[in-house]
């Protein structure tokens, strides 16, 4: 049984304070990459989340000033050339369907992931920060898909399912196409972040929302998660339907009742995630 309080990862730090776990990347000298073991470590942490009840919000971040300049160019990249070299197709695939596993692990996870962005963010790691729920990034900070620089097409994780999502399907062909950078400024204005910060304040900043969200009814915030996800490949109809679904269930919860209650007695709720 998986267990946050005790939890010690190999391949990047996690902390648990309160209600709401810290996920850094650490490999500051490289920028973050990731590898094929933190990958996989990543993934099964994402699953495991689904089981702690004792985590209620996540923030995903990277040491020294940058987020994650992603795969690791000899750990990953030339790996992966001499399976093709070797005609290793089924090894390929194996590599992109874990990769894509870990997209899939985040979105699936109930608890609200926020990234919190500064320098690098790039490859993987921008699709790391496409498949958090909100991020917050710093002005100097750089976001680019760069699989096309690497002759990769921009299909990478969900990418070209989630990003046109996130910031429209013309400026998502754009950077799929192209692999450029875009600065913090910019992907504030496209949407990709939900809020600026100073480089020394991002993390906090999305602490303290993911700690602000961890004090909220979180069998509802798991059923909005749920929701959003599910509903990108439904028609208005249904998805109308799924969220009155959704919603009596949720009115089924005694949180449901504590917020009234606080509200008759004039006092904020407390929210015990049942």
């Amino acid at each position: 049984m998986f267990d946050a309080a005790t939890f010690v990862p190999q391949h990047f730090r996690f902390a648990l304070v309160g209600r709401v776990a810290t996920v850094t990347l650490d490999r500051p000298e490289r920028k973050n990459p990731l590898t094929f073991e933190s990958y996989a470590e990543l993934r099964d942490l994402f699953r495991a989340l689904a089981y702690a009840d004792e985590v209620r919000a996540v923030v995903l971040t990277g040491a020294g000033g940058n987020f994650c300049s992603g795969g690791d160019v000899h750990e990953i990249i030339g790996p992966l050339v001499r399976m093709q070299q070797a005609g290793d197709t089924q090894g390929l695939l194996n590599f992109t369907r874990m990769t894509g596993d870990l997209v899939k692990a985040m979105r699936a996870c109930p608890q609200p992931v926020i990234a919190a962005i500064d320098g690098v963010c790039a490859g993987a790691g921008a699709i790391l920060a496409m498949a958090s729920d909100l991020r917050f990034g710093t002005a100097r900070s750089k976001v680019a898909f760069l699989f096309a620089r690497v002759g990769l097409a921009g299909a990478d994780m969900g990418a070209c399912n989630i990003l046109p999502r996130i910031v429209g399907a013309g400026r998502a062909a754009e950077l799929l196409f192209t692999g450029r950078s875009m600065d913090g400024a910019e992907a504030e204005r496209w949407g990709f972040y939900n809020r600026l910060c100073e480089p020394d304040a991002v993390l906090a900043a999305a602490q303290a929302l993911a700690t602000e969200l961890a004090s909220g009814p979180n069998f509802a915030h798991a059923m909005t998660k749920r929701c959003i996800h599910q509903e990108w490949s439904m028609d208005i109809d249904g998805a109308i339907e799924a969220e009155a679904q959704a919603q009596a269930i949720c009115m089924q919860t005694r949180d449901f009742g504590r917020a009234y209650e606080a509200f008759s007695e004039k006092r904020r709720p407390v929210f015990e995630g049942n």
